[in-house]
């Protein structure tokens, strides 16, 4: 935890740095618009993990961030849970990958050196905004991969179940039952939350009722042919 708590503070002294440079916000307006036009490459970038299996029209970044962002409204009202930072946290937890590119345990770069260039990417996207909003951005990204927090843990569920769901999507699209079983056996005991854990098993359910109504229409089909 304090390895985490000086690394915060040595980043934060790095924005305070580059912030200082900014005079005003009338003359950030430039780097607002490089800025959003980093933002956009996640529209632009494919997963790699899709793209690595060869799926056909595999979803963006920022599509699988935007669902992510979209789930905290259906989070439990009840729930003491920060829903607002759930929809910040997962609008910015992938963002680095909009310099980085998507990097996958499959590309041969190691967890330590892709959290250096996914943290060296913030710190270049951060340093295009005024001290109050790159603060904050960082932050929340440090709180994400740091994962010390309710909000920060359900958000890395949601990262899992919309992959799997994705998965699902296009087992479903493609008419492939169960081609996409890697990620389902890969995020099993994966889940931390309760909420998360249930949409998993509705999944589950119909999952199995894809394939089973698949099999049965298959063997329909087959029997009227011969």
């Amino acid at each position: 935890m304090f390895k985490n708590i000086f690394q915060n503070i040595k980043v934060l002294a790095q924005i305070n740095s580059m912030s200082s440079r900014q005079t005003s916000s009338a003359s950030n307006y430039g780097d607002y618009v490089k800025f959003l036009e980093l933002v956009g490459n996640c529209k632009q970038i494919k997963r790699t993990g899709w793209v690595l299996r060869n799926v056909d029209d595999p979803e963006t970044i920022s599509g699988h961030m935007y669902r992510m962002s979209v789930m905290s409204f259906i989070i439990p009202k009840d729930s003491a849970i920060d829903r607002v930072k759930c929809m910040k946290l997962a609008l910015i937890h992938d963002l680095a990958e909009s310099i980085v590119g998507d990097i996958t345990p499959y590309c041969g770069i190691s967890r330590e050196e892709k959290r250096l260039r996914e943290h060296n990417a913030m710190l270049e996207i951060c340093s295009l905004l005024d001290k109050s909003c790159s603060e904050e951005v960082l932050k929340l990204f440090e709180e994400y991969e740091n994962q010390e927090t309710d909000e920060a843990q359900l958000v890395k569920d949601f990262d899992l179940y919309d992959m799997i769901l994705q998965a699902y999507e296009y087992e479903k699209r493609d008419q492939a039952p169960n081609k996409y079983e890697e990620f389902f056996i890969n995020t099993k005991g994966r889940f931390k939350t309760d909420f998360v854990r249930k949409l998993v098993d509705e999944l589950q359910k119909q999952r199995e009722e894809f394939h089973e109504n698949f099999t049965s229409n298959l063997k329909k089909e087959n029997q009227s042919a011969s």
